[in-house]
């Protein structure tokens, strides 16, 4: 292998190894969420016509779960790095800041398929779902995924212990994540509200993960590919020139 492949096949393997921490335990937490929001709400809320609460919370979940679990991946990767000081050997390897970026990216894209596909498979055994539109399904998850492990680049280069990971992850992804229309439509909110909601990409990348199954949106699925794409362009140029300066890595 060369040296990013090997590099990805290292981020892969970190992660694979520890799959009931990092595969098991999320595709868990996503199907606790789909029992007790199922539960309680599938008798009271109806989103879509001829489409259970419950079909129209997983794709919501999945994606859930695909973010924040692709953004997880490199940025604990990276800080755990620098604390434990082994940053500087991958420092003397002559890879470019590129190959970086492809390696912890692509890493963070496998961990966010597999534990999405894994809420998948098991949401199978609770309730029925369609594949209206399976091209868009791949592209925002793919997209999703992308965004979030340069996200997860920019976090981990800029946190110096893990509280400020967490700071991060708990401030910024979280709210971000669970303000998108995961467990609801944003036509429910109130006018101002639903002005806030266009203003997350969160939403867009949810939104047009969701019509790929429905084949129902609240925004158009080509605005959604729009916003998404810009997002994932600007926040893999700014991860890119953080690799490329050494930010907080070569000090």
């Amino acid at each position: 292998m060369t040296g990013w492949q090997m590099l990805f096949y290292k981020e892969v393997l970190r992660f694979w190894r520890v799959a009931a921490q990092t595969i098991t335990g999320p595709v868990l937490t996503a199907m606790l969420y789909l029992l007790i929001f199922g539960h309680a709400l599938e008798s009271h809320v109806k989103v879509y016509d001829l489409v259970s609460y419950t079909a129209f919370l997983v794709p919501g979940l999945a994606m859930m779960s695909l973010l924040q679990n692709a953004f997880a991946n490199s940025s604990s990767s990276l800080i755990a790095s620098k604390v434990m000081g082994n940053l500087v050997f991958l420092l003397l390897t002559p890879l470019s800041h590129v190959h970086w970026f492809v390696a912890y990216v692509g890493a963070a894209i496998v961990r966010g398929l597999v534990v999405g596909l894994g809420v998948f498979v098991v949401s199978a055994f609770f309730t029925d779902f369609s594949f209206v539109a399976p091209a868009w399904i791949v592209v925002f998850a793919l997209m999703g995924a992308a965004l979030m492990g340069a996200l997860g680049i920019i976090a981990g280069l800029w946190s110096e212990k893990f509280d400020q990971l967490a700071a991060f992850q708990n401030f910024v992804v979280m709210p971000m994540t669970f303000l998108s229309g995961v467990f609801y439509s944003i036509h429910s909110l109130p006018p101002f509200w639903q002005t806030v909601s266009h203003f997350n990409p969160f939403f867009y990348m949810i939104d047009g993960f969701r019509y790929g199954f429905f084949g129902i949106s609240d925004v158009s699925p080509w605005l959604s590919l729009g916003v998404v794409g810009a997002t994932t362009l600007g926040v893999s140029a700014v991860a890119l020139y953080l690799l490329r300066i050494g930010y907080r890595i070569r000090s």
